[in-house]
């Protein structure tokens, strides 16, 4: 059992937790007419359930666990890396109103996939571009939630 995943699986739950309880400040709404709480709400819930099977995964895995090599794991990451991260995010945040939601979407994926180690650029184009269409027409037309256009104009 890796100490460090518990810790970042313990972390990630509090996410979740934390996000739940400001979501339910929020009108949630219901799921024919939802109101801005519901979306953060359903991801906090998310958030605790998935890293709490994570834990619990952690803590009946055999001592001996399997051979193979994780495709992802929080421990793998490097100090840059996550300040790299965390930089990007603030960023992107602090820019999207101005760049709108489309653009601010594809540069986030282009820029996160490269800090995490992702090497070839058109499998990170091809993989920002199909993310920041589908997001754009679940969110945008088919939810119909108001995002900014930004100089795009989408």
């Amino acid at each position: 059992m890796n100490r460090d995943e518990i810790i970042g699986g313990m972390v990630i739950f509090i996410f979740g937790v934390v996000t739940t309880i400001l979501s339910l400040r929020m009108p949630v709404g219901n799921f024919r007419m939802p109101a801005t709480g519901l979306f953060p709400l359903l991801l906090g819930i998310l958030l605790m359930v998935l890293s709490g099977l994570f834990i619990l995964k952690l803590f009946f895995q055999s001592k001996k666990g399997s051979s193979r090599e994780k495709l992802f794991s929080i421990g793998q990451l490097f100090p840059s890396q996550l300040i790299f991260f965390f930089g990007t995010m603030v960023i992107a945040t602090a820019f999207f109103k101005q760049l709108g939601y489309p653009l601010t979407s594809f540069l986030l994926i282009i820029a996160l996939l490269r800090i995490l180690g992702t090497k070839h650029w058109g499998f990170i184009l091809l993989l920002s571009f199909v993310t920041a269409v589908i997001s754009y027409f679940l969110f945008v037309q088919w939810l119909k939630i108001p995002l900014p256009k930004g100089w795009i104009g989408l």
